[in-house]
């Protein structure tokens, strides 16, 4: 899901509306000759090309990581999350790709600024429908693994009975389909989509002339989003919570090595739920404010500062697609364990890293860091 631009004329990447008053010199859209459409239009591309491509290189490497680790997993439990981790990314990537190479057309072409604010055409249907179609996924399937990592560490005999990979399949086709469903609802007359300012973008038409319908669609939108990270934040909670008791009435001296998996599972899953917590929060919630607002005609002064929250509200939520694939990344065991010793090294020679860099831990040690 990619989106560029600002709601106010002043700024450098925007590529301005169209003008009818030309005074009969050769003008651009909004008066701009010609090499002041070109800057704007290069500072556009700029824009988008930036984050995409910073968005395509991290979920490239993240999938590169979770393929080779799913290859080499013999443990079904942590397989099948390997599997959920991997679909995400491959949703995340294709997010990118996909709203991200329209996104530019548009840029490069000029944008298509109509007259009409809620003018649309087949390009920003399906523009707009890919932005919500790939705005869904990541939140369900998060919220599908945080549901999977909880039933695997309260009830672990129960998942390994009901969580095999033909059901984990299964079920990454129905968010799938679920996610599809919901973006073409316009298709069937329930919401629309219409070209965001500047002329650049398509998302759910949620300012100007708006009725009924398009409140419902964008309630649904941001209702099943909300209820989705609401769900992620509660299953983890319980999977944190049940570690952390399961730690504290261990016994001194055992050791639980699968509890290392769980461990580096759900700090992945935490990472995620905060990360798309942080990035989609303002979007869901402003989204059906702006769309409230609107059908009661109460923002035709504040109309400028609304399009730049949406703007920003859609920038942010980009990020969560850029930051995913960091949290498998930056999260790994291997990573984790890094750190474990690094930190336990500082502070046991009191602060000073260069005196135990180059000591290997006891056998001790790297028992315990295996359950980090």
């Amino acid at each position: 899901m990619l989106a560029s631009g600002r709601g106010d004329s002043s700024s450098p990447t925007l590529i301005p509306r169209p003008s009818n008053a030309s005074g009969g010199k050769a003008v651009a859209r909004g008066g701009l000759d010609m090499s002041q459409q070109r800057n704007l239009t290069a500072g556009g591309v700029l824009v988008v090309v930036l984050p995409m491509t910073l968005g395509i290189v991290s979920n490239v490497v993240a999938l590169f990581i979770l393929v080779n680790a799913y290859s080499l997993q013999r443990r079904r439990s942590k397989a099948t999350f390997l599997l959920f981790a991997t679909s995400l990314v491959v949703t995340d990537f294709m997010g990118h790709l996909i709203p991200g190479a329209l996104v530019l057309r548009l840029y490069i072409s000029g944008g298509a600024p109509p007259e009409d604010p809620d003018f649309s055409d087949g390009m920003c249907q399906f523009l707009g429908g890919s932005m919500v179609f790939f705005g869904l996924c990541p939140l369900f399937l998060g919220c599908a693994m945080a549901a999977e990592r909880c039933l695997g560490v309260t009830k672990p005999l129960l998942h390994s009975s009901l969580v095999t990979s033909s059901r984990v399949k299964m079920c990454l086709s129905v968010i799938w389909l679920a996610a599809l469903c919901v973006s073409l609802l316009p298709c069937f007359g329930l919401g629309s989509y219409a070209y965001q300012d500047p002329g650049t973008w398509c998302f759910i038409q949620v300012l100007g002339d708006i009725d009924r319908g398009d409140v419902a669609f964008v309630l649904l939108f941001s209702g099943m989003g909300l209820t989705s990270l609401a769900a992620a934040v509660v299953c983890n909670s319980v999977s944190g919570l049940t570690l952390v008791l399961a730690r504290l009435r261990r016994k001194p001296g055992s050791h639980h090595s699968a509890k290392s998996h769980d461990i580096e599972m759900v700090v992945q899953l935490l990472g995620i739920t905060v990360t798309s917590f942080i990035c989609w929060c303002p979007l869901l919630i402003f989204g059906p404010m702006s769309a409230i607002h609107s059908y009661k005609g109460a923002i035709e002064e504040d109309l400028p500062n609304y399009k730049m929250l949406l703007v920003m509200g859609v920038r942010l939520a980009t990020w969560n697609q850029i930051l995913d694939p960091w949290v498998y990344i930056l999260l790994r065991r291997t990573v984790l364990r890094k750190i474990y010793l690094i930190s336990k090294c500082q502070a046991g020679a009191g602060g000073n890293f260069f005196s135990c860099s180059d000591t290997s831990p006891p056998q001790s040690e790297k028992n315990e860091v295996n359950d980090v």
